[in-house]
This record gives structure tokens, sequence and C-alpha cells, in this order.
């Protein structure tokens, strides 16, 4: 089998959880041989999904939600912005 297709384990090089109600956030920072990735998972009472943010997005993602959390904070709605 080629390596460059093989699974490797990921490894994790941190983690959060965030518990929002009845939400449970993963917030797992993982790297294998393809990379880094954010990998958030939302539960809710079992049921689980998943989305992955590949590591040069994480600036980008990251900007997205200090714009979104400051329209929060100067009370304007995101239909002001």
């Amino acid at each position: 089998m080629n390596d460059d297709y093989s699974r490797s384990p990921d490894r994790v090089l941190a983690s959060e959880k965030v518990v929002a109600g009845r939400k449970i956030f993963f917030l797992d920072y993982k790297e294998n041989n393809r990379g880094r990735v954010l990998k958030i998972t939302e539960d809710v009472s079992g049921r689980r999904d998943t989305i992955m943010v590949p590591d040069e997005a994480l600036d980008d993602f990251a900007d997205a939600l200090e714009r979104i959390l400051n329209i929060d904070a100067e009370g304007a709605s995101p239909e002001d912005a």
C-alpha cells in the first residue's frame, strides 16, 4: 500500500469542551501526516455533527468569529454591519 494514501493516527495537540444548554461542543486541534486541522464536533442528545477546519483557514475563521463577536458587543445586529 502506498504510504501517501494510508491513514496515519491523529495526534491531538489541544482539546476544549464547551457546554451550551443541551449542546456540547468539542474542539480538537489535531495533526497527522497530511497536516493540522481543527475538528469541531457538536453533540446534541447523542447526535453528532462535525466540521473540519484546515490549519491554513484558522486565521480567517478566527477573524470571522471576532467580527461576529464585535457586532454582538456593540449591540448591533448582523444586518447593520
